[in-house]
């Protein structure tokens, strides 16, 4: 018997009906905010200078807008609708900043379903005090069929110091 954290199940085109809603959460690490700007490039101080970022309209180190964006497409991808979407677009619009220890969920809800498999879904991502830190919405094509497979296992990287 698989533990079903080590799982993940898609929901079909077929299985998904308008108003269904989906969470994904995640904490921001300090590790994690070094590794996203390494694999994205975007070494901007604001992000990893904390001299720079106290100058800055936020007055402390701030997470890339794209961090929080990720979310949403790792929501999406592992659950809801799941393996085997594909994504096709994004808007995203950031409304506060977020910060290191700052917990993220995801708030996926199907605003509708379009003809060849595509669902448009509203993206509401909020920090851990309720305040929202970014709104979208994704257009995708869900999977037609259904599968359960075990979560891939990524290895644990961290920064030397």
């Amino acid at each position: 018997m698989s533990d079903t954290l080590d799982t993940l199940e898609n929901i079909t085109y077929d299985e998904l009906n308008e108003g269904d809603t989906a969470t994904f959460t995640r904490t921001l690490s300090e590790d994690e905010l070094v590794l996203f700007a390494a694999v994205s490039g975007d070494v901007n101080p604001v992000h990893l200078d904390s001299e720079f970022a106290a100058g800055s309209m936020f007055k402390e180190r701030i997470a890339h807008g794209m961090w929080s964006g990720s979310l949403i497409s790792a929501a999406l991808a592992t659950v809801m609708p799941g393996p085997g979407t594909i994504y096709l677009e994004q808007s995203l619009s950031f409304k506060r900043p977020v910060k290191l220890d700052d917990t993220l969920t995801v708030n996926l809800k199907v605003l509708s379903k379009e003809p060849k498999g595509r669902v448009v879904v509203a993206c509401d991502v909020r920090n851990q005090n309720g305040q929202q830190v970014v709104s979208g919405e994704a257009r995708v094509i869900a999977p037609t069929e259904k599968v359960s497979l075990h979560k891939p296992q990524l290895p644990r990287i961290t920064i030397e110091s």
